[in-house]
């Protein structure tokens, strides 16, 4: 069984390709990165540094490597960042997944591919339709949502069109060991490693704490993804969500109760979003009904192995 994971250096990459080979040592697991510098942890994955953007690069990896499955989780993943750089989150998104179905169809071989679209493709849904759905309308309010809800019809057209085993999946909110900055876990848990190290005052900047998500932690969400690629329906999409919120104050205030030191928190404008969902909540029934998964690990525990993740980062970066 040979599997490629794009993005296999990113946060959800790496916890990826450690499931699967943890769940099967003898699968043959290529990943791709955007260059040499991207650290891949686990020595066994044999990684491939190309750009994907590059149709003929691409190309070229799929008739060497003749992957069984392939993961697509190489994104730009920030709604954030995406405000700033609207056209590079449209083109990176968008041209590697419809490079990498090229490919396929252009070799002939017909892997089961996953493709990993958001939750963010869905926008402000109100109250009254929550838990949300996979057949609500899809309304996002972002760039990189935009480029999300094309992602995920691309996915659907090729799979309508040619007939090629394509899943989707629009994950909720996930945390987790190992994700880069910009995101709010990671964010604040930085934050209060640094205080404790003596290397900020302390004092925490943050943006909106009303606002209430959906979390999984990444190692949830990756099961999620194992068990789709192996139980789920082909032209099918699921929802992988825990199914309760939990809000930015309460999300805070957990990694406060486990710091060593008392902190200030203070609110910042700049970091607003320019429109924000006040409630995201998903409904992943669809999917625990073809696959049986359940979330297992409780939004505290992730919350403490984030901050002990930080308290590392941190004394490596000193």
């Amino acid at each position: 069984m040979r599997i490629l994971i794009t993005g296999v250096g990113g946060f959800v990459g790496g916890h990826l390709a450690t499931y699967l080979l943890d769940n099967d040592p003898l699968i043959e697991i290529h990943g791709t990165t955007l260059n040499l510098e991207q650290k891949v942890g686990d020595s066994r994955i044999r990684v491939h540094a190309l750009d994907l953007r590059d149709e003929q690069a691409v190309r070229q990896l799929i008739e060497d490597v003749e992957p069984d499955h392939i993961y697509h989780l190489a994104a730009q993943s920030s709604p954030r960042r995406s405000f700033v750089i609207p056209w590079e989150t449209l083109e990176n998104n968008i041209r590697a997944q419809l490079n990498l179905i090229l490919a396929c169809i252009h070799s002939n071989l017909t892997p089961r591919l996953l493709i990993v679209s958001s939750a963010e493709i869905y926008g402000p849904v109100a109250p009254d339709q929550q838990p949300i759905h996979e057949d609500l309308p899809l309304r996002p309010t972002n760039p990189y949502g935009v480029s999300k809800v094309t992602q995920d019809m691309l996915a659907l057209q090729y799979y309508l069109s040619h007939k090629l085993p394509i899943l989707r999946v629009r994950p909720f909110n996930h945390i987790g060991t190992g994700q880069s900055e910009g995101f709010v876990a990671t964010d604040f848990a930085k934050q209060i490693a640094r205080i404790e190290a003596g290397l900020q005052a302390p004092v925490m900047v943050v943006g909106n704490l009303g606002a209430e998500r959906d979390f999984t932690d990444v190692r949830d969400m990756v099961r999620a993804y194992g068990l789709i690629m192996t139980q789920g329906h082909s032209g099918a999409v699921y929802n992988v969500a825990s199914g309760e919120t939990h809000s930015i104050r309460e999300l805070l205030d957990t990694l406060l109760r486990h710091s060593t030191m008392p902190i200030e928190v203070q609110v910042d404008p700049a970091r607003m979003m320019p429109i924000d969902v006040p409630i995201i909540r998903g409904d992943s029934s669809k999917l625990r009904a073809a696959t049986g998964w359940q979330p297992t690990i409780p939004f505290e525990q992730t919350l403490r192995d984030v901050l002990d993740d930080w308290r590392v980062r941190v004394r490596e970066q000193r």
